[in-house]
């Protein structure tokens, strides 16, 4: 019972949708509406408030952090761990509150792994920037960042759950940008600040 209320709580505090949030608090239209229609943080960046993206980062990253410390705190097994850490990743991308129609994960996927593994996160996260920083493109990143996590973690700790959960989160994600490949591939994707439409 307390597993299966961990992995249930951990689902809806992942569906917990902060791009919703933010555009409220901030005065800003349903980010659904516009650019991609994702609600997550690059697209709440498209409305051109940085304050309101930047919340949206800082939320959807948070929510899978915390999922996991909350149960790494608890004294759970690295399974059940496992288990959490992909319910809440799972609740942004199906999100209950918005009729399972979430964001992409990767702010989440971010949290999660930072609260995994410190130093896996920040790798994998690093590799991200990068790719943003010179392509310009969240999309691409976010696709590069995902393909390489599974590698990193395996490098630093072989076959185990966290590997296994690690390689679960890559593919969903690539899953999930499966139009922005084709976007990339056609040459009609949106760059990183480039305003809503």
């Amino acid at each position: 019972m307390p597993t299966a209320l961990a992995i249930l709580a951990a689902y809806l505090l992942g569906s917990v949708p902060f791009a919703m949030i933010s555009s409220k608090v901030f005065g800003l239209a349903d980010p659904r509406t516009y650019g991609s229609g994702n609600p997550g943080a690059t697209n709440v960046l498209r409305s051109g408030n940085k304050k309101a993206a930047l919340m949206t980062l800082i939320g959807d990253a948070l929510k899978g952090a915390v999922a996991v410390i909350v149960a790494q705190q608890m004294g759970f097994s690295d399974t059940v761990i496992a288990l959490v850490a992909l319910a809440v990743f799972i609740g942004h991308l199906y999100p209950v509150f918005l009729k399972f129609k979430g964001g992409k994960g990767v702010a989440t996927a971010a949290g999660v792994l930072l609260a995994l593994d410190p130093i896996l996160g920040l790798a994998v996260a690093g590799i991200w920037l990068l790719v943003a920083y010179v392509s310009r493109y969240s999309s691409l990143a976010a696709l590069i960042a995902a393909a390489a996590a599974p590698v990193v973690s395996a490098l630093m700790h072989g076959a185990n759950n966290q590997t296994v959960v690690v390689g679960i989160l890559g593919m969903a994600l690539i899953g999930k940008h499966w139009q922005n490949i084709q976007r990339l591939m056609a040459g009609q994707e949106s760059k990183i600040g480039s305003k809503k439409k």
